[in-house]
Formats: structure tokens, C-alpha cells, sequence
């Protein structure tokens, strides 16, 4: 068997938006809001349509767990995506970097569940996975 030494471009924009929310359990209108807000702008296609990479999927990700886990607004999600993209930390590492901080300064799992059902009070539907 012969491996491919190519690795696979994840800046490639390749996935609609549909299969992004598909993917991600959440709504195309939340995908379009972190677009508005410039914290998600995924590539358009010649149609004027959102064509997504792998690490736009990485990126919502991280934005997911932000707003969920750590109940941050999208200013704060705004602030902590540049300084993650200041450091030149890989989309692949968001996820990881952030939930490593969020730890170290005390915000364990217990305390994220905690965020995640103030949100669900709130009105804010959460798909469980």
C-alpha cells in the first residue's frame, strides 16, 4: 500500500453552507450572523455563494464552543480569534489552545456545563450531540 506524502488542503473552499450547518448542528442563519460580524467569512463562489474550508469548520468550531462553554458574546469571540490568529496558532489547534486556557484559569467542565444551561435558560436552543 502506498501512502500519499500530500497533505490535504484545509484552505480549500469546497463546503456550502448547508453542509457546514448539517455538520455543525446548528442553523445556516447562525453561519450567515458569524459572517455579518466578520468572525466566520468563509470564500464566495463566482454565484456569490459561501463555499467553506476545513479550517472555517475548525474556526466555527471554537466559536461554537465560546459561546456555549464559556457563554462569550461574539466581541469576545472577536478578540480571542486575533489573538489566536496574532500567535499563528493552526485552526487545527484552536479547539485545543483555547479549551487548554479556559482550564488553566479555572473554567473546568463543570463550569461549562454550567454556561451551557444558563444559555438553554436564556431561550438559546443547544442541540445536544
Amino acid at each position: 500500500m502506498i501512502k500519499s506524502t500530500k497533505e490535504i488542503n484545509t484552505k480549500l473552499p469546497i463546503l456550502p453552507i448547508g453542509a457546514v450547518a448539517t455538520t455543525l448542528n446548528i442553523h445556516q442563519r447562525t453561519l450567515r450572523i458569524y459572517d455579518k460580524e466578520g468572525i466566520l467569512s468563509p470564500k464566495r463562489s463566482t454565484k456569490n455563494r459561501r463555499n467553506y474550508t476545513l479550517d472555517d469548520i475548525e474556526k466555527a468550531k471554537l466559536i461554537l464552543f465560546l459561546t456555549r462553554n464559556l457563554a462569550l458574546n461574539l466581541a469576545g469571540v472577536k478578540i480571542i480569534l486575533t489573538m489566536l490568529e496574532e500567535n499563528n496558532v493552526d485552526p487545527q489547534d484552536y479547539l485545543e489552545y483555547v479549551n487548554n486556557i479556559a482550564l488553566k484559569a479555572k473554567i473546568d467542565t463543570k463550569k461549562q456545563e454550567d454556561n451551557i444551561e444558563k444559555c438553554a435558560k436564556k431561550g438559546r436552543r443547544i442541540k445536544e450531540q
